[in-house]
């Protein structure tokens, strides 16, 4: 197993090397606490590198990663990030983070079984049918990508609704939760004018009392 991962930690000393030899207390403060302000909702795919895109270090950027960035109110691995996050980091900002060309997305608009990924893409499936005068009236990879940029909405409303982000900001902390979308063919990460930063800026029905 160990040949097998050479190249890795070849790499990993490599990296360690570079940190050490233009900060040598880099690992050091490292170690010592983390205390990221961003906490990045984003998609597993192996071409979004949530930190080397916004140009972050180590530290400075706390990432929940899963396929097609959802967040589901019944999942307990997100869930318990944003908490974390929230009341432990205390982050001042959640971004929410789709890319063009998703294969989740994509996966989502497939009328063929693939197994236990058509579950956790269900909400995706909503979406594109709740908006489906509109998509249908795109091309294929226009409406791929326009399906993106609704899902990751859709995931910031998702976020906003949770009594975690809502007890945040009940107890006066300072919390934006914003809506971006990155392109792998540019590099480029778009903001979608998506920014909550307070409970009435939602539906009535969402939003938690005191």
């Amino acid at each position: 197993m160990a040949d097998e991962l050479a190249d890795l930690f070849q790499n990993n000393r490599h990296w360690a090397a570079q940190h050490i030899a233009q900060d040598p207390d880099f690992f050091t403060r490292l170690w010592q606490q983390q205390n990221p302000q961003y906490l990045w909702i984003g998609c597993s795919d192996s071409r979004v590198p949530a930190n080397d895109i916004v140009g972050l270090a180590p530290g400075e950027l706390f990432v929940h990663r899963n396929v097609g960035n959802m967040v589901y109110h019944t999942d307990f691995n997100c869930m318990s990030v944003l908490q974390y996050a929230i009341e432990i980091l205390q982050v001042k900002h959640i971004i929410v983070t789709g890319h063009y060309g998703c294969g989740g997305v994509r996966a989502a608009l497939q009328n063929r079984e693939l197994g236990l990924i058509d579950n956790w893409l269900y909400d995706v499936r909503d979406i594109y049918d709740r908006n489906r005068s509109k998509l249908e009236r795109l091309s294929e990879e226009e409406r791929v990508d326009r399906l993106c940029e609704m899902n990751v909405v859709q995931q910031v409303a998702n976020v906003c609704h949770t009594t975690i982000v809502q007890r945040a900001w009940h107890n006066g902390q300072q919390l934006s939760v914003h809506g971006c979308i990155y392109s792998v063919k540019d590099g480029i990460l778009r903001d979608l004018g998506v920014r909550v930063t307070g409970a009435e800026q939602l539906a009535p029905v969402y939003r938690i009392e005191e």
